[in-house]
């Protein structure tokens, strides 16, 4: 059965247009207006995505892909206005999966749309074996989309996951910003500040103390290397 996307704006020209591309990709759609009414259709019946704009009439975007992370890890793809980076590093940190700027391409957000579901679903595209990968207490398994930390599951976003997947498959290696938005976000130019955005949110997970980090290091001027800790006490 084809996914079910939920599109969430308050502009009927925007919800026609992207549910009759959606339909037209395969999709199956559903569409609401304001945020109680989304957060209402996601608990009567999760869909597999949900397109979420960040400017609704009463409950905001911001604050229904917060109540959506409290309960669920259903991918999200915030709709931000053109040039208001400050709003899409909020709605990434709040847990968006991804982020579209209006006014956008309706062939680009079905595009968005396939890739995330695609990774949501374990397979990202690019042939790449599934099975586990490890580090010492830190064990993702990637059929399942499943991580654990000493034993206790780990409450991911779809791209949290395919980004520690990503360093726990290269440990040791520094990896730029750019390489990481093409490597795992499967873009070729964009706001490298979703890296840094995802990364920061990745510590506050896996790092005792994400101030300090022992896992996840940062390499001033650089990017990112992931240091193993199976090997120390």
């Amino acid at each position: 059965m084809s996914a079910r996307v939920l599109v969430v704006d308050d502009d009927l020209t925007v919800r026609d247009v992207v549910e009759r591309y959606l339909t037209h990709a395969g999709y199956r759609v559903d569409v609401r207006g304001d945020g109680a009414a989304a957060l209402a259709a996601v608990r009567a019946d999760p869909p597999d995505l949900v397109v979420l704009d960040l400017m609704l009439p009463g409950v905001d975007g911001l604050e229904v892909c917060r109540q959506l992370r409290a309960r669920s890890s259903i991918p999200v793809i915030m709709l931000t206005a053109l040039g208001e980076e400050e709003d899409r590093v909020v709605g990434l940190e709040t847990g968006a999966d991804d982020y579209v700027t209006k006014p956008f391409s309706p062939r680009e957000l079905v595009l968005r749309i396939g890739l995330v579901l695609r990774r949501a679903n374990g397979s990202d595209g690019l042939g790449r074996s599934a099975g586990s990968v490890s580090d010492g207490d830190l064990v993702l398994d990637l059929d399942g989309r499943r991580a654990t930390l000493a034993g206790e599951e780990l409450v991911l976003t779809t791209r949290e996951f395919d980004l520690l997947a990503h360093f726990l498959r290269h440990p040791g290696q520094v990896h730029r910003r750019p390489d990481l938005l093409e490597q795992v976000w499967g873009w070729s130019f964009g706001d490298q500040s979703t890296v840094t955005v995802h990364v920061r949110r990745l510590r506050e997970k896996i790092e005792a103390d994400p101030v300090h980090p022992k896992r996840l290091a940062t390499v001033w001027g650089v990017g990112y290397r992931y240091d193993p800790q199976s090997g120390q006490q």
